[in-house]
């Protein structure tokens, strides 16, 4: 067990042998942290935070009551290999949040990036990649394996189908069910959640510039109204003036990219 001299630990916390608490580090009461767990400097557990497995917590993150991070895959086929749990810096995991650890079949890993915003009682399940700045609204759910881009944000009570893509920028609204990948940007609402249109306020709220976002508008009416399959309409707009966009190309890379499911469309 290494515990640094300047971290604060409560008396009544549980800290195995083997644990690691870094610099300026808060544990605060009824906490249990685990043998094979690092929290780097700055982290705070609030008070009754579970921390096990082999779990990484990244500088400067901060847990809250009765959140559990680190605990084995909820997959039958998990038969007890060692698996990870890395979960990077600044983030925000609010009362109740759940987040576990990877399989061998989906490569090891479960994996958070910085600056992420998981309030109370959302879920990150086994071998998710989860990008930065991220938020996660409260009870929503990301099952097995799915992949979650930069700056996406997914509202409460909504849950993402296990190998699902979202891409960077889209926007997830509340009581919605996403079975299929997203494109970066993207609107999709409704309780089987649909495509209805592009994340225009978060465009705006990053300061995207004006002819970006007309070209993006001008890529999704043509994803939305072209010939032939989804597929070939994404390679199409290269061919367009929309498609010399950054933004756009991004949506091309992401839709001719390795997916286990189909895409949410335009309706």
């Amino acid at each position: 067990m290494s515990i640094d001299a300047s971290a604060r630990v409560h008396p009544s916390a549980v800290i195995e042998e083997g644990a690691s608490i870094g610099p300026g580090c808060e544990v605060g009461p009824f906490c249990v942290v685990g043998r094979d767990v690092t929290l780097a400097a700055e982290v705070t557990l609030k008070s009754h935070v579970v921390v096990t497995g082999w779990t990484e917590i990244g500088e400067g993150s901060t847990i809250f009551p009765f959140a559990n991070v680190g605990e084995v895959p909820q997959d039958l086929k998990y038969a007890g290999e060692k698996s990870r749990l890395i979960v990077g810096k600044r983030n925000r995991i609010r009362e109740g949040g759940t987040m576990n650890t990877g399989t061998e079949g989906g490569g090891g890993v479960t994996r958070i990036g910085d600056d992420g915003l998981f309030m109370a009682g959302a879920h990150v399940a086994h071998d998710a990649q989860v990008g930065d700045r991220v938020i996660m609204v409260n009870n929503s759910a990301l099952a097995g394996h799915c992949i979650v881009g930069d700056d996406v944000i997914i509202g409460g009570l909504s849950g993402v189908h296990q190998w699902v893509r979202i891409g960077k920028g889209a926007i997830i609204g509340a009581v919605t069910m996403v079975t299929n990948d997203v494109i970066p940007y993207g609107l999709v609402q409704g309780p089987r959640g649909g495509l209805d249109g592009l994340n225009l306020v978060g465009l705006k709220r990053r300061g995207v510039a004006r002819e970006d976002i007309m070209a993006l508008r001008a890529a999704f009416q043509a994803l939305a109204q072209g010939e032939g399959a989804f597929q070939d309409r994404a390679r199409r707009l290269t061919e367009d003036e929309a498609g010399q966009s950054p933004y756009v190309r991004e949506i091309v890379e992401f839709v001719l990219g390795d997916s286990d499911r189909s895409f949410l469309t335009p309706g």
